[in-house]
């Protein structure tokens, strides 16, 4: 750790957290790398595919484009705390039942972004599910499964 780094203090899946971060230290490393947390994961280092996907004060941020430093006094979510007592919530099961993954690499991003979509819109059409995950990339093309899960999380849901 450099010279420059500081302290910071934030909540991180419920629990609150001090670690010491790197001026230029982006949140997936921080993450990982003194939290042991990997289901954020840099990808394309470019903010473009949502591997990456972590939510801030309740709002998905790119984690390989957002730095560390500005998660001082925040609340961080990761995938590792969708799960509520061991049970999985609506959209990790209906990315189950709907087979809506194949590697997994990039689930943890879509099912952070769909639960951040089901909050904002309940019952969203097929179009603006299409529009909201636009940002997510599959690279093994489970994009039909993967709509059909969000449409079934949000029956489930209801």
């Amino acid at each position: 750790m450099s010279t420059a780094a500081r302290t910071i203090r934030f909540t991180l899946n419920g629990e609150r957290v001090t670690a010491q971060v790197a001026p230029h230290e982006n949140l997936v490393e921080l993450l990982q790398q003194r939290f042991g947390l990997t289901g954020a994961r840099e990808s394309c280092g470019q903010g473009l595919c949502g591997c990456c996907t972590v939510l801030v004060n309740g709002t998905a941020v790119s984690g390989c484009l957002y730095l560390a430093a500005l998660v001082e006094g925040a609340e961080v979510t990761t995938i590792e705390h969708t799960a509520g007592g061991g049970e999985l919530d609506a959209v990790q099961r209906a990315f189950i039942e709907a087979g809506a993954f194949q590697c997994g690499f990039c689930t943890p991003g879509f099912i952070l972004m769909t639960r951040q979509l089901l909050d904002e819109n309940p019952d969203p059409t097929e179009d603006e599910v299409r529009h909201y995950l636009s940002g997510n990339l599959c690279r093994c093309a489970a994009y039909p499964e993967i709509i059909e899960a969000v449409k079934l999380a949000a029956r489930m849901r209801k």
